[in-house]
């Protein structure tokens, strides 16, 4: 007979409902107030640091659900936000500036469920609180960065082909390299060889004809601001990943901002020490050949450059860049053999035939390495933003044993606290150019969870009148399409949920209420081509067979077209557009697949394959 299903069709559809049922489950487990204790440098969080904060909470009557070290972090989950503010006092108070305490929220899901791989839905800054930054990026560094290589690549390679010159420098102010030389005859040459080298460099000559002028093309100009804004964005995602923020949004906007956004996290303070590793890292080789005394009284040799260690005690230091940071590939902390801490690195082929290059005439000279920062001062610039001030010291200089090549180790560094902060850095990458912050705001908890409230609010409603309208109009198969309705949902935050990365915002939800309308559309048709059918004198087989297979062109033609619009919607769309876009998406293929496959289950186990005289339609 018609409208018979086999028993696999049964086990496959509860199998995917109770497999979805599951993974939603974290999500009614409310999150605990936490605070996230890391060390910063200098620091070391132990087990001694750990028990001396939880006799702390215990002195203060602060009753902590558990105070536990994973992963080098202390994590101390709370009954309520008042004692979560009132442990960040103890524990800000009691370890000093060596540690950062951040306010945050921490999942609360059982160990069975955490097990299997079952976590909550992500939830977006508008719905979680957290912290939020516009950032905005150096394009002027970035060039003047560009100028300086350009410097000593056009040294080396009129070096190679044995062109001599009297001095490459670079003009900041013009945005080009003047190269000044003895003849005319060595002008046209340099020229001639470095126009070879690269075509899409602008020459022209100084008044004195002795002074070839090297400026960059229009379009390189883009390709270096472009190259400079997505390689911080990468590096910033890198270094807020490697420090442990859950779900951390980075994007661009505009042609020279980035969007920085960390849900969960409370604290202002916490995530701009997050952020402030945002710095770069050269090195140089030590000038021991020039006077360090009338350096320090200002007589600077002219290719030579004056730092200080972070002790304080001066340095004479080549100009020559022999490698920067954005060639590391990976860094590790560790101890030597002396028992004191070190930071190997890894760089990649570029770096590593680099550093072998520099190093292969200086074994036995010193290496010294450059921490650079830029910080924003109290001038501020055309762009209304401060303007940033480099600040750059010495973390360490080591005498180069022998020829260095893609693996090599960093000594020096006072504890092992500061070692792993180094090798954190030097994981992510060097920026490209420099950052600041130049807007910046906080979402708190208590927002968040009223949008929650509300958002699931306004599900419930819309869920309760479809569900009033479905029973009234359309009996018993009014309360198949309600089945249906309450399994799309459970299948939309299961797959949210198990979607790594993906995100439930405020859109989102307005997103789901906007699915629960659409949900019952695909069961109205079937229903509706029921009745005609039964009307046009079909049996009840024929109706129920009928109705459905001839509804399903008409709810493909209409689901898809909206299908489309959600994906177009994530591919052009930004952070709320993108939200409403990916719960829209999951919920139409999920009405489809209820509507189509789960209602006709149902209908045919109760009305399928039996002579009945009527339906109750």
């Amino acid at each position: 007979m018609l409208n018979q299903n086999p028993l696999w069709r049964y086990i496959v559809v509860i199998g995917m409902l109770l497999l979805a049922l599951v993974y939603a489950l974290p999500n009614l487990y409310p999150e605990d107030p936490a605070l996230n204790i890391s060390a910063t440098r200098g620091g070391t969080v132990a087990e001694e640091t750990r028990l001396q904060l939880e006799q702390s909470f215990r002195s203060a009557n602060i009753a902590a659900k558990s105070v536990v070290l994973e992963e080098g972090q202390i994590l101390a989950r709370f009954n309520s936000t008042e004692d979560q503010l009132q442990a960040r006092e103890i524990a800000s108070q009691q370890l000093g500036a060596n540690f950062v305490t951040a306010l945050n929220l921490a999942p609360a899901t059982p160990d069975w469920l955490t097990a299997i791989g079952a976590t909550p839905m992500n939830l977006g800054l508008d719905l979680r609180g957290g912290v939020h930054f516009l950032m905005a990026v150096d394009m002027k560094a970035a060039l003047d960065k560009n100028l300086n290589d350009m410097v000593q690549t056009f040294r080396t390679d009129l070096r190679e082909d044995k062109i001599r010159y009297r001095n490459v420098q670079a003009d900041i102010d013009r945005g080009q390299v003047q190269i000044s030389f003895r003849t005319e005859e060595d002008v046209v040459a340099a020229e001639t060889a470095l126009r070879n080298r690269d075509r899409e460099l602008v020459f022209s000559t100084a008044s004195d004809n002795l002074t070839l002028l090297v400026s960059i093309s229009e379009i390189r100009l883009k390709e270096i601001r472009e190259y400079a804004l997505e390689q911080n964005i990468t590096i910033i995602r890198n270094r807020v990943n490697e420090i442990g923020v859950a779900e951390p949004l980075v994007q661009r906007q505009g042609s020279d901002r980035i969007v920085v956004q960390l849900p969960g996290v409370q604290d202002t303070a916490s995530a701009k020490e997050i952020l402030g590793a945002t710095a770069s890292l050269e090195f140089r080789l030590v000038d021991e050949q020039g006077d360090l005394a009338a350096a320090l009284e200002g007589r600077v040799p002219p290719n030579s450059e004056l730092y200080y260690t972070r002790d304080g005690r001066p340095l004479l230091l080549e100009k020559r860049i022999m490698l920067t940071g954005e060639h590391i590939t990976g860094a590790s902390s560790a101890f030597d053999e002396y028992s004191r801490p070190q930071v190997s690195i890894k760089l990649d082929a570029k770096g590593g035939n680099m550093l072998s290059a520099a190093t292969r005439d200086a074994i036995g000279r010193r290496m010294a390495s450059v921490f650079i920062e830029y910080k924003p001062g109290t001038e501020i610039g055309e762009d209304g933003n401060p303007v940033l001030i480099k600040q750059q010291e010495v973390i360490n200089d080591a005498t180069i044993q022998a020829r260095l090549g893609r693996d090599f180790r960093i000594t020096g560094i006072s504890s092992p606290g500061e070692a792993q902060n180094l090798s954190t850095l030097l994981r992510a990458g060097a920026l490209i150019a420099p950052i600041q912050i130049i807007e910046e705001r906080t979402i708190g908890p208590s927002l968040g969870k009223e949008n929650i409230e509300l958002g699931v609010t306004a599900i419930q409603w819309g869920m309760v009148c479809v569900l009033i309208f479905m029973v009234i109009y359309y009996k018993a198969f009014g309360l198949v399409a309600n089945c249906a309705l309450v399994a799309n949902l459970v299948l939309i935050v299961g797959i949210m949920s198990m979607i790594p990365g993906a995100t439930l915002t405020l859109p989102g939800m307005a997103g789901i209420v906007l699915t629960v309308g659409m949900a019952v559309d695909a069961n109205v048709l079937i229903f509706e081509r029921i009745r005609e059918e039964l009307l046009d004198g079909r049996s009840v087989q024929q109706a129920i067979h009928h109705g459905y297979d001839r509804a399903f062109a008409t709810i493909a033609d209409s689901n898809i077209t909206t299908l489309l619009v959600a994906l177009i919607l994530f591919g052009i769309g930004t952070g709320p557009v993108k939200g409403f876009a990916v719960t829209l998406a999951i919920g139409i293929l999920t009405s489809i697949f209820t509507a189509v496959v789960g209602t006709r289950l149902l209908v045919n186990l109760f009305w399928g394959g039996r002579r009945v005289q009527s339906l109750p339609i």
